[in-house]
């Protein structure tokens, strides 16, 4: 019980409190304290706005003023709802007056809707027909304006008409070619019209054109032919609308071709009238001097013809292509090629006369092949600017050059034919004769002429072998036919050096190679007359000629070579001691012939040559004597000296 007594008593303070706080959360001001603490104003937007609306009247925070508060706020609300009512009056008597001026409006518009009505009615058909006609004023401007295109496209302004049928002598503009193209584009243009129902319209717009077409044609033809007349000058300009002029006429082969004709017939005439003047009178003032003062010097005269046509050919081909530089048809070169050619047809008759004359004349071989080089060369250069066509100045210039060609040879023909009649004797010395050394300067010149001559190389080749054999060949048989009568020796010698001249001739040109070899081979096969001569020479005079003969001619069968005749050991040593003294000056046994040779190296070769021959036959010699087969005793003191020995004594 006490134990009761004391939680009961414990508890007690805990129930009184919990009997307060019940009472507490029961009075009403208490719930409203707690709302108001609870609240949190910062978040409640419309109590901020109600305590700042507050603010404006709320000046005095007294115990009247908050007793008198609601007073005041229910006031000032129903002065608010005055004002409101007040200004709220205006704003309807506003609205009234402008519902009357929209009433008014309204009956305004609702008459003219009827009036407009009423007129609708009355105007209907007037503005079907008004639509109608419209559509009927589109569709006229439509076909004007295809009329009118197809005027443009299909016929010629008057300036144009105007332009094209100018009068006969009316100069020609650029504004009749521009007329001409539009009449050729028209022609072109109106065969449209033939894949269509227009075909009437189109063929006589195609009939009109073409009519058109021909007579312009035929008027620019006509001008054409009267501008290329005046063309004589030996300078022409070319005027730009001749070149147009041409270019138009390539549509018409033959008017092209016949005022091409008309062209060339007037330069030619200004050609040979200005060949004819420098050939007679020179240049304006005198200068150049006429051509024809230098024909005594050939060479000059022909080059300075040749020249002169060289010049005038570049000029009217430059001429020709300042004409139809703007001309596109296929030939217009071979149509170039046949106009310069009938241009410088002109000048050939006197150009063939006065070159024949210096040709006849007989200049001289080296003159006349000189010529013959001037002519092919100035025929391989106008060729380039004729053209390889067949042109009446390239044949008469090619018969020259085989003209002076065929003189030329013939020239040579009869010089050698000349020197074959009368064959003149070597000279004492076997040097060459006074007629090859002529013939050889001939040589010379004609070479030197060719080596310096502008021909192609090939041409110059064919022409370089021909002139070989119609010099050297006779002159071979001249020195064949004059050394006839002569010793070996002397024969071999001045054939040698016959050879020799014409060798060191040759060396110095091209195209010579052939020859050359052929010479030395000449040369070889009489070297080696002369190096068997020397050695016969040397072996005579010491004293081995006998002795090396039994030696070579000696068989087994004729026993021992010491029972010949004069193969006895006394005649062996004399003739060593003969040998001997050849040895220690070898120099002195030399052919007199020797000493006519031209060429030291040549000398030199047979010398040598026949020093191995002397030392061979002394081998041999020494080769039979030491045998014991040969019946010989005290060889060493008959031929004391080996071959070895004599060989270094020799060389």
């Amino acid at each position: 019980m006490a134990d009761t007594r004391a939680e009961m008593s414990a508890d007690s303070p805990t129930i009184i409190q919990n009997a307060n706080v019940s009472s507490q959360a029961n009075n009403p001001l208490s719930r409203k304290l707690n709302k108001i603490l609870e609240t949190r104003l910062d978040n409640d937007k419309e109590m901020l706005e109600a305590l700042k609306a507050l603010s404006v009247f709320f000046n005095e925070n007294s115990l009247r003023t908050r007793r008198n508060l609601r007073g005041d706020i229910e006031r000032r609300s129903l002065s608010i709802n005055e004002e409101f009512a007040r200004i709220f009056k205006d704003v309807k008597e506003e609205l009234e007056s402008v519902h009357e001026d929209v009433q008014a409006m309204s009956t305004c518009c609702e008459e003219m809707t009827n009036r407009l009505k009423a007129a609708k009615e009355q105007t209907q058909d007037l503005i079907v027909k008004t639509n109608k006609l419209q559509g009927e004023n589109h569709r006229l401007e439509v076909r004007a304006q295809v009329a009118q295109a197809f005027l443009a496209k299909f016929q010629l302004s008057s300036e144009e008409m105007a332009t094209l049928r100018g009068a006969r002598d009316a100069p020609i503009t650029e504004d009749f070619f521009k007329a001409l193209s539009r009449v050729k584009h028209i022609h072109e243009d109106v065969k449209i019209l033939l894949r269509t129902n227009q075909q009437t319209a189109g063929l006589e717009i195609m009939e009109q054109m073409a009519v058109l077409q021909e007579t312009s044609y035929e008027q620019l033809y006509r001008w054409a032919q009267n501008e290329c007349r005046g063309l004589t000058q030996e300078t022409c300009d070319i005027s730009p609308v001749l070149s147009q002029a041409m270019e138009a006429l390539q549509d018409r082969p033959v008017l092209y071709k016949y005022t091409l004709d008309e062209f060339g017939t007037a330069r030619r005439c200004a050609v040979v009238r200005g060949f004819i003047d420098a050939l007679t009178r020179g240049g304006p003032g005198g200068t150049p001097r006429p051509i024809e003062m230098h024909s005594h010097d050939p060479m000059r005269y022909v080059g300075d013809i040749l020249a002169w046509l060289h010049q005038a050919t570049a000029s009217e081909k430059e001429h020709l292509e300042a004409l139809l530089k703007q001309v596109t048809v296929q030939g217009v070169e071979e149509n170039m090629q046949d106009v310069v050619g009938h241009i410088t047809e002109g000048v050939c008759r006197p150009l063939k006369v006065r070159i024949e004359q210096v040709i006849v004349a007989e200049p001289g071989a080296v003159l006349l092949y000189k010529l013959s080089n001037l002519l092919k060369f100035y025929h391989h250069t106008i060729s380039s600017i004729i053209g390889t066509g067949v042109a009446t100045l390239l044949i008469t210039i090619e018969e020259m050059h085989i003209l002076s060609k065929k003189m030329f040879f013939n020239s040579l023909s009869l010089h050698a034919s000349r020197l074959m009649d009368k064959v003149e004797l070597p000279p004492p010395d076997l040097g060459p004769t006074a007629s090859l050394t002529q013939t050889l300067s001939l040589l010379r010149d004609v070479l030197a002429s060719h080596d310096s001559s502008v021909v192609p190389l090939d041409a110059r080749q064919a022409d370089f072998a021909q002139v070989l054999s119609c010099i050297l060949d006779p002159l071979l048989q001249l020195c064949t036919v004059s050394a006839s009568n002569l010793g070996t020796a002397d024969m071999a010698t001045y054939m040698v050096n016959s050879l020799y001249v014409m060798k060191t001739t040759l060396a110095l040109f091209e195209f010579t190679d052939k020859r050359l070899e052929m010479l030395e081979f000449q040369i070889e096969a009489h070297l080696d007359t002369l190096i068997n001569e020397q050695a016969s020479y040397v072996l005579t005079r010491a004293g081995l000629s006998y002795i090396y003969s039994c030696v070579q001619q000696h068989s087994g069968e004729q026993g021992p070579l010491s029972n010949l005749p004069s193969m006895d050991s006394s005649s062996l040593k004399a003739a060593m001691v003969q040998f001997d003294r050849y040895l220690s000056s070898p120099d002195t046994l030399v052919m007199p012939q020797l000493n006519f040779l031209l060429s030291a190296a040549i000398k030199e070769q047979i010398f040598r040559q026949s020093t191995e021959l002397v030392c061979r036959a002394y081998g041999e010699v020494y080769t039979a004597v030491s045998s014991p087969a040969n019946g010989y005793k005290d060889t060493e003191n008959l031929v004391p000296r080996s071959p070895h020995q004599v060989q270094t004594l020799l060389s």
